[in-house]
């Protein structure tokens, strides 16, 4: 797979752009290159995500170690959101380490733009990692979990 570098004037003209604008994330595509970039609120500063359109890649093109991430069985986040492990606030977590899930369940929540998107189990099996907290800010590409 080829490597990509990811212009830092590029992304770092995308950031002051979501200052001026007032906007939470903005993307910019081109035929080989993705680059999203992304304001976390809680935590303050702007988290930059950079990604190659093969989303097994996107940790490994943005500098950053992906655990699990050449895992068979990890189950990557589908878009750039918050993850939560339960329903609601005190709720037990949809799943733990251990359990056995059958394809389709749900694993997790995860929230983009105020849009609660359920992320179901691509296959059955037993779930040997979880790689997020409960209300943890999740990139797209990024492993959340382990099916074994």
């Amino acid at each position: 797979m080829t490597k990509h570098t990811v212009d830092a004037d590029l992304v770092r003209k995308l950031a002051a752009l979501l200052d001026e604008t007032g906007l939470s994330e903005l993307e910019y595509q081109t035929n080989a290159l993705r680059v999203r970039v992304a304001k976390n609120h809680a935590a303050g500063p702007t988290v930059v995500a950079a990604a190659t359109l093969a989303p097994a890649s996107a940790a490994a093109d943005a500098g950053v170690a992906a655990p699990a991430a050449d895992h068979p069985g990890a189950v990557t986040s589908p878009m750039v959101g918050t993850a939560y492990c339960a329903p609601e606030p005190g709720a037990p977590a949809f799943v733990k380490v251990g359990d056995a899930v059958r394809q389709g369940q749900t694993l997790l929540i995860i929230e983009a733009m105020k849009v609660m998107n359920p992320l179901p189990a691509p296959r059955a099996g037993t779930v040997t990692e979880i790689l997020v907290r409960d209300a943890q800010p999740v990139e797209y590409g990024e492993v959340l979990l382990v099916i074994e």
